[in-house]
This record gives C-alpha cells, sequence and structure tokens, in this order.
C-alpha cells in the first residue's frame, strides 16, 4: 500500500536540496530540510497517540512547523482541521466539541485559553509560536526520518469547517483523492513548474491558501516566498523576483492604491490568480491598464476546491469564473429536478468529479440534502453559461456574505444582535465592495421606546464574534421590509444601501 497524499505531494522532494520555503526573515528552508521537519512533527504526533483517522485541530500562526505539521498529518494518516485565527474561544469550542479531535495544535499565546477545551475534549494541547512552542520543542528532539502510514485515496486528509444554510458550521469531509486531483489539474491547467516562484500571503486554514497555493507548489517543485500577512510592501519588494500570486480580490484592489505598483515591477511575473469572492470587472480592467496583465479569475468552494477556472491561454472574461475544469463536471441545473438548463439561463451551480468531497462530518442528512444520488454537489450559487462555456455567478441561494474571502452566515450575526437588549429584530446583509468583495451591513430595528447605542453594540459584536464578520456600518430603521409572506426582503435594503450617499466606513 501507499500514502497517495503524501507520496505526491511530499516523498518525492526527498533529497532535493532546493528552495521551498523562503520567510519574513530571509531564512530559505529547502525540500529536504522541510521534510525532515515534517518527520520529527510525524513522531511527536504517533508518541501522542495520533492514530490514522484521529483528527487533528489547528489554529496556529502561519510558520514553517504549521505547514510542516500539515505534511505531518498527512504522514501518519491524520485528518487535518485547519481553523481560522480570527476564531473567538466561544466558535473554537463549538468546532472542537464536533470534531473530537486527539489533538490540539494553537498559538502559545492563546494556551490558557484553550486548555480547558481541550481538556473537555481529551485532547493533547500542543503550541506553536511565541516562545514556548511545545510542538516545535518536542519536534527537535525527534529522529529526522519516519515510516509513511498507508492510506487509500477514499481515506480522509481533511476536514475543513464551512458555513451552512441554518448558520451552523458543516464539516467538509476531503479524502487524499479530493485534494490531489484538483492540485495536479491546476498544475497543469495554469503551467505551474519547479521554476516559478509563488507569493503566498494567504492564510493557511482554507482551501485557497492551503490546498490550492501550498499542494500546486509542492507538486510542482515550486519556491515559495511565505508572507505572515499580506503586506503592501513585502509583495512590492518581492514582485520583482516572482512569477505568480495568489490572492483575494482585497490584495488587488490595495495593489492598484499604490503609486509603487507599476508595469516595470510586475515584469517577471506570469501570472496572478484571484478567488474566494468576486472579482470587479472594474479591478479587472484597471489592472490590466496598469500592469499589462489580466487577472485570472477562477471559482472553488470548501466542498470541492476548484471547479472553474479562466484558461492560462485564451480569453480571460472579465465577470465571469471561466469554463468547467478538465474531469470536473459542472452544469446550471433547475433547482428542483437537477436538470441542467440551456445556456444562457439562470440555475442552480452543480458540480460533479473527482474533487468533489465524501459529505459532511456527522450531518447525513444534511450531506443527502446537498449530495444528489448521482454524484452531483449542490453548490448554493445560481449562475448561468454563455454559448461557449464561460460560466457566471449572479447570485446565491443562500444568503451567505464573502467579505475578503471569508464566508460569512448573517444568521450568526443576526442572533448576536437580536440578544442584545433594546433590539426588537435585526437583517444582515452584504453589498458590493471593491475592496473586500462585499461588505457587511446591519439593520436595526429598536425596541418601542428603547434608545440604542451604535458604539456599544458594535462593541458586543467585537467580544463575541471574528473580526471578519464585524459588520462595515449599522443602520436604524423603523422596520425590516417584507413581503406578503412576512419574509424579509434584503433585496429591498441592499437597495437601499446603494443609494446611500456616505462611503463605508468602519466601525468605531
Amino acid at each position: 500500500m501507499t500514502n497517495l497524499l503524501y507520496d505526491s505531494l511530499f516523498a518525492c522532494h526527498q533529497g532535493n536540496e532546493a528552495p521551498f520555503l523562503q520567510l519574513d526573515d530571509g531564512q530559505v528552508v529547502s525540500y529536504d530540510a522541510f521534510l525532515k521537519r515534517a518527520a520529527q512533527i510525524a513522531h511527536v504526533l504517533q508518541d501522542s497517540g495520533v492514530s490514522p483517522g484521529d483528527r487533528i485541530v489547528v489554529q496556529a500562526p502561519k510558520l514553517t512547523d504549521t505547514i510542516a505539521l500539515y505534511a505531518a498529518s498527512v504522514r501518519v494518516g491524520a485528518v487535518y482541521v485547519p481553523l481560522n485565527t480570527a476564531y473567538t474561544l466561544a466558535e473554537l469550542d463549538y468546532f472542537v466539541s464536533d470534531a473530537q479531535p486527539a489533538m490540539i495544535v494553537c498559538d502559545s499565546n492563546d494556551e490558557a485559553d484553550i486548555t480547558i477545551l481541550a481538556a473537555r475534549s481529551c485532547a493533547k494541547l500542543l503550541t506553536l509560536g511565541g516562545d514556548t512552542p511545545s510542538l516545535s520543542h518536542e519536534a527537535d528532539a525527534q529522529p529526522c526520518v519516519f515510516e509513511t502510514v498507508d492510506r487509500v485515496p477514499d481515506d480522509l486528509a481533511a476536514l475543513l469547517y464551512t458555513s451552512g444554510t441554518t448558520g451552523r458550521s458543516k464539516g467538509a469531509m476531503l479524502s487524499h483523492q479530493n485534494l490531489l486531483s484538483n492540485a495536479q489539474t491546476l498544475v497543469e491547467l495554469w503551467g505551474i513548474t519547479s521554476t516559478d516562484h509563488l507569493i503566498h500571503a494567504l492564510p493557511v486554514f482554507h482551501t485557497h491558501g492551503l490546498f490550492v497555493a501550498m499542494n500546486t507548489s509542492l507538486l510542482a517543485g515550486a519556491k515559495v516566498r511565505l508572507m505572515e500577512k499580506f503586506d503592501i510592501g513585502a509583495i512590492l519588494e518581492e514582485l520583482p523576483h516572482s512569477t505568480l500570486l495568489m490572492g483575494v480580490p482585497t490584495f488587488y484592489t490595495r495593489l492598484l492604491a499604490d503609486e509603487g505598483f507599476t508595469k516595470k515591477v510586475t515584469g517577471s511575473m506570469r501570472l496572478f490568480i484571484s478567488g474566494s469572492a468576486p472579482l470587479l470587472a472594474e479591478t479587472h480592467l484597471a489592472f490590466e491598464a496598469r500592469t499589462g496583465h489580466r487577472i485570472l479569475e477562477r471559482y472553488g468552494m470548501t466542498e470541492t476546491n476548484m471547479n472553474t477556472s479562466n484558461p492560462y491561454d485564451g480569453e480571460r472574461r472579465a465577470g465571469t469564473v471561466g469554463i468547467a475544469l478538465p474531469g470536473t463536471e459542472v452544469i446550471v441545473a433547475n433547482p428542483e429536478t437537477g436538470e441542467p438548463l440551456p445556456q444562457g439561463e439562470v440555475g442552480m451551480i452543480e458540480v460533479r468529479g473527482p474533487n468533489v468531497f465524501k459529505g459532511y462530518w456527522q450531518m447525513p442528512e444534511k450531506t443527502t440534502e446537498e449530495l444528489r444520488e448521482n454524484g452531483f454537489f449542490i453548490t448554493g450559487d445560481l449562475g448561468q453559461f454563455s454559448e461557449d462555456g464561460y460560466l457566471s455567478i449572479v447570485g446565491r441561494s443562500k444568503d451567505l456574505i464573502i467579505t475578503g474571502g471569508y464566508n460569512v452566515y448573517p444568521k450568526e450575526i443576526e442572533d448576536v444582535l437580536n440578544d442584545i437588549d433594546g433590539v426588537l429584530e435585526s437583517a444582515v446583509f452584504g453589498i458590493p465592495d471593491t475592496d473586500f468583495g462585499e461588505a457587511i451591513i446591519a439593520a436595526l430595528v429598536a425596541e418601542p421606546a428603547a434608545q440604542l447605542d451604535i458604539e456599544q453594540i458594535a462593541g458586543i459584536i467585537r467580544d463575541k464574534l471574528s473580526r471578519f464578520k464585524h459588520p462595515r456600518r449599522y443602520e436604524l430603521v423603523p422596520e425590516l421590509p417584507r413581503n406578503t409572506m412576512g419574509k424579509i426582503q434584503k433585496n429591498v435594503l441592499r437597495e437601499q444601501q446603494h443609494a446611500h450617499k456616505e462611503p463605508l466606513q468602519a466601525v468605531p
């Protein structure tokens, strides 16, 4: 037997002294050195009692050891569960309770708070980052060789949490075959090779930063400039020495806003890729006018990785997410029957292929609802095909907001708002935003005779929810618009916001 994902992404680089990761401090880690570090961490996992199929929850800083932990998890046959580093303790409690991990790895600065969660779930707790990273220290004393655990292609490699229709996050089960097949397709389609230098300024806790950027780089043997976060100065410094940048629309709008971002700076670049949120056509055109490069926009999601892409060779059409990836079937269907609709008609986007996940963790009913018997996954996104096969996403049937590349479900915010004294009801929705793709707006109705304090409400939200879930504006309204069935008409609220004359400002 073999371990499909480890053999394809990692083991093939044994003895490879070519640079893999270049860090913010200038340190360069070779592929071979990285593999040795992953082996040391694999020993720590195994010695800690992690067995094949066990979950490892990771809410840790973006470090070499964090990437090596991913490799080690695959090597020991565990299921890697990365979590957004912005999640609060209350949010983390849900994920830990649901995943029931054998191990939790967190930032050393959060160890005291997370110790209680780890004890409650009987999970081993280790830390990364800071002055006393226990996982790193334990790994230092371990051998640099490790016997890889056998895994079959259908075994789980990762569990990624995504927003659900009820506001409850769902764990998407991704197999070795799911992740590898998508990486192989993207490397071929985008022409990624060992001569590429990728600027990696994305987080490594979701599909885009971990499974698109890292997996394709590993498969191709590319060099990765691993940045802790998106920083304009660092990006501009690195561009003349790089060939690839994968980002969210916010990256590109902020680059365009800097006078130092010029055609000369991008002279060595081969490809700019955008995803995780809609890229406005005006950004597309402004970027091409400034640099001569046309951004390649693609479409994916947690449950499927990537589904479509504008072509590398061919027309990259603004306002579309391109055509179906080779080996992946994408249809626009009647939401009720699943029958494909004629080109040009708007319907539900459904996807089938080796990239499509195995189902939702411990949610068989939800899996049955969203995975048809014929293998098509119902994405919840509405789209239409052009005559020549380009897909445009026209909306979402689920009321999901995508802001800065993050998924935000309005109900989670509304539940917090509605519990605040003086708030009768609320409606949270997204509106187009040049910087973030969408901005979160909250409309509030006060209880009779109540006086709502926006700063106080914003403070409560800050304490209870991650920063990317914070509304950019709060609007006090006498009532929420409803249709004849009593359903809140968020489209009306959006239209009212479009007419709002004041620019969006961060809430204090």
